[in-house]
């Protein structure tokens, strides 16, 4: 008795769309070999094959970019969306190898498996991008959680990062329980996983009632936790304290901006004809998250718990795109996850540099008297405060500004108030490092851990905060859709320069 032709279910075609996943989850366990010969005085082989690695994955990419293919029966698709989002986790990858070469020896976790687990994370991040099934981006999101939970305990001798991983991996199992069981709901009352049928099935009306409501609600859960919104946030302040920083500016730019690519593609696509189900709920999410983030951070004394805090205000903000639900609304979002993953690469890299000997750089105490002795550094740490709290002319104020443009043309003024209000609230706490830097005198002296990687990190995360501030890219819409998301599946996005 033979079993069915695989030819059926798959044909070259779906592999070649896959062919940049397969480099990274390839090359991942290729590394993970080289690491057992490469000797103790070679160890740059290891991270410069992982660069290699996305360099690959990224030409693929590129080639492959807007190419509308749907592989794997319609579960996976190559479109101008995917390929944007697939773009961060590469800049996100590579700057988080740039900026743990030299980290990573100073904490002695100099193994081959800390890159490894970066980019089996990065292979999961790629599948939710272009996940068009709701089974496909649950496998894609549990890839690219999985070695992060390993990775925010990789300082095994540190108590903090050993409870951050703890806590991480108890409160991420629970809330990938209450995602997987929204979407069995959602199966059971559409009878399909697939979000083009969701949709379709939605649209008829015949899918409603309090079972559906319970589904949106598991679902708003299950992403909001993965968004490190409120009330799902509670994992985010230990886990960026406990974490290697360089790890913590992994998973605050990457993780977080592929959970955005997928929850803006399940309830702008599969959902989108029940949005009125869904609006109030993210709405909620996204005005507490700024509320409870941004009056929160006020209280630390960590930069790195501050800045925990802040994601999650800026989490807020990016959902405030979505809330409005219209194509301006999407193009809002990805702008701001990129301008995102600049800032926060960049700042988490001078946090790095401070770490060197017995100077930790984890309080903001440290930084008092920065500018006296070290101008430069100073002077870059700014520009991502002020880029991160929304002040222009950086890139942060103006992915503020599309944001709450989508909501006023939506006719959302309240909720553009609420996000103003908290955007001055969140430059209190950002400015009161820029006057411990400037206006006090330093403790001790600062003895920074630069390298080439680093400075190579810094120099091109500060040039692209103030490039797409002054020079930002802007949005035009297409004439005369047939419906806010309409054809979004093949291409949600149009930039212009």
């Amino acid at each position: 008795m033979s079993g069915p032709d695989v030819a059926t279910f798959f044909s070259p075609g779906d592999f070649l769309a896959i062919l940049p996943e397969m480099v990274i989850a390839g090359m991942a366990c290729v590394i993970l070999m080289v690491d057992l010969v490469v000797p103790r005085t070679k160890r740059w082989v290891v991270p410069a094959l992982s660069v290699l690695s996305v360099a690959a994955a990224a030409w693929f990419s590129w080639n492959l970019a807007g190419s509308g293919v749907s592989a794997f029966s319609g579960m996976f698709v190559l479109d101008g969306y995917a390929a944007f989002f697939k773009l961060i986790f590469y800049i996100v990858a590579v700057f988080a190898v740039f900026v743990s070469i030299r980290y990573i020896k100073t904490e002695e976790i100099d193994l081959g498996e800390y890159y490894v687990l970066m980019l089996f994370s990065l292979s999961g991040m790629m599948i939710m991008a272009s996940g068009s099934d709701l089974l496909t981006i649950y496998l894609g999101l549990e890839l690219a959680s999985l070695p992060v939970y390993a990775l925010v305990g990789f300082l095994q001798k540190s108590r903090k990062s050993n409870e951050a991983a703890m806590k991480y991996v108890i409160l991420g199992a629970f809330s990938s329980a209450i995602l997987l069981y929204g979407i069995s709901l959602i199966y059971g009352l559409t009878g399909t996983t697939q979000l083009a049928a969701i949709s379709a099935a939605l649209e008829t009306g015949a899918v409603s009632g309090p079972l559906f409501t319970l589904a949106v609600i598991m679902l708003v859960a299950g992403f909001g936790f993965k968004v490190a919104g409120f009330p799902f946030h509670m994992w985010a302040p230990d886990a960026y304290e406990g974490a290697p920083t360089p790890i913590t500016a992994f998973m605050a730019a990457g993780p977080k901006a592929a959970a955005f690519a997928v929850i803006m593609r399940v309830f702008l696509e599969g959902l989108f004809p029940a949005y009125d189900n869904w609006q109030m709920a993210i709405a909620a999410v996204a005005v507490g998250s700024m509320v409870v983030g941004n009056i929160t951070a006020i209280m630390q004394t960590s930069i790195k718990r501050m800045l925990a805090f802040s994601s999650v205000g800026h989490a807020g903000y990016a959902l405030l795109g979505l809330v409005a639900g219209s194509e301006e609304g999407i193009a809002s979002v990805m702008f701001y996850l990129l301008v995102y993953a600049f800032m926060n690469l960049g700042i988490f890299g001078i946090i790095i540099m401070m770490r060197r000997d017995s100077q930790s750089g984890d309080q903001i105490s440290h930084y008092a008297g920065l500018a006296k002795s070290n101008r430069l550094t100073a002077l870059a740490m700014l520009v991502f405060l002020f880029s991160l709290a929304g002040i222009p002319p950086t890139a942060g104020f103006v992915a503020k500004f599309y944001v709450f443009m989508a909501l006023i043309h939506k006719g959302m003024i309240g909720l553009a108030v609420v996000a103003a209000l908290m955007s001055a609230v969140a430059a209190y706490y950002y400015i009161r490092i820029v006057m411990l830097m400037y206006m006090r005198e330093p403790e001790k002296e600062f003895l920074l851990a630069s390298s080439r990687g680093i400075l190579c990190v810094l120099i091109i995360a500060l040039a692209a905060v103030v490039a797409l501030g002054v020079y930002p890219l802007t949005y035009k819409p297409r004439p005369a859709r047939r419906s806010a998301v309409g054809q979004e599946r093949n291409e949600m996005e149009r930039w212009y320069p």
